[in-house]
C-alpha cells in the first residue's frame, strides 16, 4: 500500500471513529500533497510524500515553540498530537549517535577535520545522505560539535 493510499484509509478510519484531530491532520497533509501535485503537474511517489510530510512536521514544531513561549498550552497540546500523527507516516528517525557516525564518515570522505568555515560544505553532504531520516537541527548540532572538537 502506498503512502497516499494509507493516508486515505486512515482518513476514512478517523472519520468513522469521529477522531477530529486525526481526521483534520490527515486532511491537511493530503491537501498539501494535492497542492504540490497540482502546482508541479506531477504525481508524487512515496519519497515525495515523505518530503512533504516532513515539512508539515517541521512547520508544526516551529509553531509549537511559539505557542509554548506564549503560554498557549491548549494549542501546543493540539500541535503535539498532530506531530505524533504525522510521524507515523515517516521513516524512523536516526538517533544522535547514528547522525554523529554519518557526520564523521562524510567528513573523512571530504577530508574535513575541523573549522567552522567547512560547515556549509559538510552540512550539504550530510543532509543528502540522511534526507528524510534525520531532522536538520539535529544534523546541524552534530556537525557543530564535530567541527569544534
Amino acid at each position: 500500500m502506498t503512502l497516499k493510499e494509507q493516508l486515505m484509509a486512515d482518513f476514512k478510519e478517523a472519520m468513522k471513529a469521529k477522531d477530529e484531530v486525526k481526521k483534520n491532520t490527515i486532511s491537511f497533509a493530503r491537501a498539501a500533497i494535492k497542492q504540490y501535485e497540482v502546482d508541479n503537474r506531477e504525481e508524487l511517489d512515496d519519497e515525495g510524500i515523505i518530503a512533504i510530510l516532513s515539512k508539515q512536521v517541521k512547520m508544526r514544531k516551529d509553531a509549537l515553540a511559539d505557542f509554548e513561549k506564549a503560554g498557549r498550552t491548549d494549542l501546543a497540546n493540539d500541535y503535539k498530537a498532530e506531530i505524533e500523527i504525522l510521524k507515523r507516516y515517516l521513516p524512523e528517525q536516526m538517533d544522535s549517535a547514528k547522525i554523529k557516525e554519518v557526520v564523521q564518515a562524510t567528513a573523512a570522505e571530504l577530508g574535513i577535520e575541523g573549522g567552522k568555515k567547512n560547515m556549509g560544505k559538510l552540512m550539504g553532504a550530510v543532509m543528502k545522505k540522511v534526507k528524510g531520516l534525520a531532522d536538520g537541527n539535529d544534523v546541524r548540532k552534530a556537525i557543530e560539535e564535530f567541527l569544534s572538537e
